[in-house]
């Protein structure tokens, strides 16, 4: 077994202390070697054994660092990237991996050039609910799929004062939500013939979008998407139909509020999840059943990174998925700006 890859992570707030250090640290793969943060004492508290430095600079300069995490600011995202790329390093990039297509792309070609490896921070392919849904998809029990639905709701009336709400940093939910929908519906379905959508802001006060559906267009199934901020009675989390069945699963995965609230992969109830529920139609057969919900495993993504770096496998969400879903962002921006469906180009 290799030695673990000593991870650099740039911000300490709640992407960096929450959904990527305690996952590092208990992947198995991969430790926290040095944290960038202005709140020294709290990660110094959480690990003792990292580097705690001020700024980016600082932590560039650590030659132990192998790869760098950048969990800041989404109008940061690029610069960033672009600088731990450009001095050798490894980097994951929390979504959205940048604000724009042109970007990502240009973060992509220079990983390639570089030979490094720039991870995009997908990790919600790792929800349990939609590695279940991957697996039923690919199974066959569902037939031919006709109409894939997922939701991502809660209800969070009051409008806060951070920069996840400002439009010109890359806040609101077509940003924040947006990447992780799109990921898994590209994942399952590959690229789209047509994005069309609905990007709005409902909320009083609010500057940025609180309110998302998009529809991707297949020549043989409906692919909708949905985010919001004003659902008090939520949806299923996913709807899916085909020729022989349909799955309906509601909730989210557990492992967001899990790490919220100080549990860590390796608890015995870490990552568990209720069933959803699966009819399936084949002739005489018509079953209605529960149907088991597999744990979730975000620790996967920092295991795959780490053979990626040390063992060159290829990592499982590559750079041109990162470009696409800033792609079908951007496309949907000009569909609900002009009020119209259109052509899905890969860039």
């Amino acid at each position: 077994m290799s030695q673990a890859l000593k991870v650099g992570v740039m911000g300490y707030g709640l992407a960096g202390a929450m959904f990527h250090a305690p996952v590092i640290e208990h992947c198995g793969r991969a430790k926290v070697a040095a944290i960038a943060t202005s709140q020294a004492e709290h990660a110094q508290t959480d690990y003792p054994d990292a580097h705690i430095v001020a700024d980016f600079d600082a932590l560039l300069a650590l030659p132990e660092v192998e790869c760098i995490v950048i969990a800041t600011p989404n109008d940061t995202h690029f610069e960033l990237a672009h600088r731990a790329l450009s001095a050798g390093k490894h980097v994951v990039v929390d979504k959205p991996v940048t604000l724009s297509a042109a970007d990502a792309r240009t973060l992509a070609d220079l990983a390639a050039d570089r030979r490094l490896v720039f991870a995009p921070f997908h990790n919600r392919r790792w929800d349990g609910d939609f590695m279940t849904v991957r697996a039923l998809i690919d199974s066959g029990r569902l037939g031919r799929i006709t109409h894939y639905e997922s939701h991502f709701d809660r209800f969070r009336l009051k409008v806060p004062q951070r920069w996840r709400e400002e439009a010109s940093r890359g806040g609101g939910l077509l940003f924040d939500l947006g990447p992780h929908l799109i990921d898994q519906a590209l994942t399952l379905f590959g690229a789209p013939q047509t994005v069309t959508a609905f990007v709005k802001a409902h909320r009083d006060h609010a500057h940025a979008p609180d309110y998302v559906h998009l529809v991707l267009g297949y020549d043989d199934k409906e692919v909708i998407l949905h985010a919001s901020a004003l659902a008090t009675l939520e949806p299923p989390h996913f709807s899916i139909h085909g020729t022989r069945g349909s799955y309906v699963k509601t909730g989210l995965d557990t492992q967001e509020d899990q790490l919220r609230s100080g549990m860590r992969p390796g608890n015995p109830e870490f990552a568990k999840n209720p069933p959803g529920t699966l009819r399936e139609v084949d002739g005489d057969l018509d079953l209605r059943h529960e149907f088991a919900t597999k744990d979730g495993a975000y620790v996967e993504f920092y295991r795959a990174l780490a053979a990626s770096i040390q063992e060159g496998r290829a990592f499982p969400v590559t750079p041109q998925d990162a470009v696409d879903v800033m792609t079908i962002i951007e496309l949907a921006i000009e569909s609900d700006r002009e009020g119209k469906r259109v052509a899905f180009v890969r860039r």
